[in-house]
């Protein structure tokens, strides 16, 4: 049984784009794993602000908690209380695929033939969703009524195997014909269940509690919630968590491909991938990045707090003094409250304000991870100036950026990415910059210290390693969605969430 105890909420959510998702999953009888689940989309809530969710089993039904904001603005102390169980699924979102509505907030939940429950969480994109909702159709399936994402095919799919095969041998059949990148925590009534793409795109990590195991997309979850870091989920392995143990399964070939970019921005610096942490990747970038592109200045700031690691390791190889010259408000994010045109108009001030006591007659060297439309460096660099900058030396933390990510990140679309269409110096002189220096991609790569080729770089390089659907599909069925509606759904479905316009100026 699935019982959904939420409702829409009245307003609507701030659309501004952050990352991608994060899921947490965890089963432990005799622990409260309604707040252990809380915790750790605490510890997540970077990887999207825009829905929370969580999902509690106790053996007999699965009860499903979401709603649009942040996880401290979804529950409070009494739901968290009314979430009674054993196993319980979370989810912080950002939308890649499908809009910001309060249907495609997860975990997604459905009900198989035999009445059964099930819940699930997913962070990624694939990129076979116009194939999947096909499948979903000549198997009589429909889409939930409002629901517009590949996690609701995904979930779809699963429980409609479920009834016959059971929960665990429907993943297995189901999983590999899942294209694109994906981490999934999904349960049903009494078993916990997490599965990684092929490719292990995206991070999945596997914990052990004194009375159960814990899955997340980052270590720093597991450190809040006191689990002990165990391994990470391998890429195309599913992992089944019951009454009877761990149990693990593999469903594809691992073909290792994990984002660069979770290095760059995506994770927190306390999070380790692949046996390295994030934080001593960051501060060797910015070593790098001084040694690579050296300035004549007084003093070295971060854009916090991505930029914060490399910014101190810029002003260690440089012999620059670090500073701290802008100040963040750690309290702006997903609001339903939206703000005036008069505030609107200040952008970057709304996260950003400078010392100027700080700042006044110095050259500065200005740390930041990406560029990727250079709205924010403008802004930031007239900011500077205003401020009282004799010089701005804009230094980047990754290569620029020239092509859209497919799973799982929302980049601009490949028209928008400000690198597409300028040259280094059209850049600088676009953001106003006195200099402006990329890292290589070399350097990223070796900072990251895993081989170049168990690495996804494609929004650098323009190398897809998931083979993508060619344009004219995608175009097609993105305009059958947006012309027909799906199956009753108040959106059309959207492929690797871009619009059909964007999706045919892909490479």
């Amino acid at each position: 049984m699935v019982t959904d105890q939420s409702a829409p909420p009245a307003g609507s959510v701030d659309a501004e784009p952050r990352e991608e998702c994060g899921i947490f999953g965890v089963w432990a009888p005799g622990e409260e794993v309604a707040k252990l689940t809380y915790y750790g989309l605490y510890a997540l809530q970077h990887r999207g602000q825009e829905a929370a969710g969580i999902s509690v089993a106790d053996g007999r039904q699965v009860v499903v908690f979401k709603d649009l904001g942040l996880v401290s603005q979804v529950f409070d102390e009494q739901v968290l209380l009314s979430l009674r169980g054993h196993v319980a699924v979370g989810h912080c979102r950002y939308s890649t695929t499908g809009s910001g509505t309060w249907e495609n907030a997860q975990p997604t939940f459905r009900t198989t033939a035999a009445g059964t429950g099930l819940s699930l969480g997913h962070n990624g994109n694939l990129v076979n969703t116009a194939e999947l909702l096909e499948r979903s159709r000549a198997a009589g399936i429909s889409v939930k009524n409002g629901a517009t994402t590949d996690s609701d095919l995904i979930c779809g799919l699963l429980a409609a195997n479920a009834a016959d095969k059971g929960m665990e041998q429907a993943a297995m059949e189901l999983l590999p014909t899942l294209s694109g990148a994906f981490c999934l925590a999904f349960s049903d009534e009494s078993t916990l269940y997490a599965a990684r793409d092929p490719h292990g795109v995206h991070p999945l990590v596997l914990g052990r509690l004194e009375r159960g195991w814990v899955v997340a997309s980052e270590t720093a979850a597991l450190d809040i919630v006191g689990a002990s870091f165990v391994r990470e989920v391998e890429p195309g392995e599913l992992l089944a968590i019951d009454e009877g143990g761990l149990r693990s399964s593999r469903f594809a070939v691992p073909e290792p491909k994990g984002c660069v970019f979770e290095y760059v921005y995506l994770a927190r610096p306390d999070t380790t991938i692949s046996g390295r942490s994030v934080h001593a990747t960051r501060v060797e970038i910015g070593r790098r990045l001084a040694s690579e592109h050296p300035a004549d200045a007084d003093l070295v700031i971060p854009v916090p707090e991505s930029g914060t690691p490399a910014a101190i390791g810029y002003a260690q190889a440089s012999g620059i003094p670090y500073g701290s010259g802008l100040v963040k408000n750690a309290y702006v994010g997903r609001t339903f409250i939206q703000p005036s045109q008069t505030i609107r108009q200040l952008g970057i001030r709304l996260k950003l304000n400078p010392l100027r006591d700080v700042i006044r007659g110095k050259r500065l060297v200005v740390v930041d991870d990406s560029i990727v439309r250079g709205n924010t460096q403008r802004a930031l660099v007239r900011m500077l100036r205003e401020a009282g900058a004799l010089a701005v030396h804009i230094r980047i933390a990754s290569p620029p950026v020239r092509w859209p990510c497919f799973y799982g990140i929302d980049f601009a679309s490949r028209a928008e990415l400000i690198a597409n269409g300028l040259d280094q110096d059209g850049i600088r002189r676009s953001v106003g910059a006195d200099s402006l220096g990329y890292l290589s991609l070399e350097s990223l790569v070796a900072a990251s210290e895993q081989p170049r080729t168990r690495l996804c770089m494609a929004c650098f390089d323009g190398r897809y390693p998931i083979p993508l659907p060619d344009e004219a599909m995608i175009g097609k069925h993105l305009l059958e969605g947006l012309e027909k509606g799906v199956a009753g759904a108040a959106t059309p479905v959207m492929v690797n969430g871009y619009g059909a316009e964007d999706a045919l100026q892909r490479p």
